[in-house]
């Protein structure tokens, strides 16, 4: 997957976060997000580490090793950011305090069962928050390539992984297409440019629905 698609997704992604939102940004793409926000949109983007206000990454110059996200990358903080302890940070996922998330996987269901904490056999980071985001925010919003490194597609008609939450994601956005799930069924709202209906049809074993407004895909 080349750099440009994963900016891509996360320009894409960032575009759905409202303006007063409180959100946690998952490892990988997800992060991205705060570098792509809409100009004049101020949302509040929360990590499990214990930080309210992460803000658009640093410069390496710029990086100091004391402020980083749950994923040990380095962020900034915007005016009126705030430091707590993880206790109180899990305490605001649990309590559904959180607007959003963004999160990657591994695989999506046509159901919305979202398999992103283990590869089994294979040394991965581990589950982190994800358990407890995609239950307790009030969007789950999928940001993930639309087939693996090994070619195997990602949106399936049943996870063949250990699920991290079953019917949880609201939204799946790819390089390819953006899906949301409406009254339990997955339906196709946006295309890119660059694929044909018949095109993403073969990456895509899912069964979905064409909405009847399907848009091409932009992002800012």
């Amino acid at each position: 997957m080349s750099k440009d698609s994963k900016v891509t997704i996360a320009k894409r992604a960032a575009m759905e976060l409202k303006d007063g939102w409180i959100v946690n940004l998952g490892v990988g793409i997800p992060t991205l997000a705060v570098n792509y926000l809409p100009p004049g949109r101020r949302v509040f983007i929360q990590s499990e580490n214990g930080i309210l206000g992460v803000g658009p990454m640093p410069a390496p110059e710029e990086a100091d090793p004391d402020i980083i996200n749950a994923g040990r990358q380095p962020v900034t903080i915007i005016p009126g950011g705030s430091f707590f302890d993880s206790a109180l940070s899990f305490g605001m996922i649990r309590g559904g305090h959180l607007d959003a998330t963004i999160i990657g996987a591994l695989e999506v269901s046509e159901r919305g069962d979202i398999a992103n904490w283990i590869l089994p056999g294979k040394d991965v980071l581990g589950m982190g928050g994800a358990m407890d985001l995609v239950v307790g925010a009030k969007k789950v919003i999928v940001a993930t390539q639309h087939v693996a490194k090994s070619g195997k597609p990602k949106i399936l008609p049943e996870c063949t992984l250990p699920l991290t939450a079953p019917s949880a994601a609201h939204m799946i956005i790819t390089e390819y297409a953006v899906f949301s799930f409406q009254d339990g069924v997955l339906v196709l709202d946006e295309i890119a440019p660059d694929i044909t209906l018949d095109g993403l049809k073969e990456i895509t074993p899912a069964k979905y629905e064409v909405s009847p407004e399907l848009k091409v895909m932009e992002v800012c």
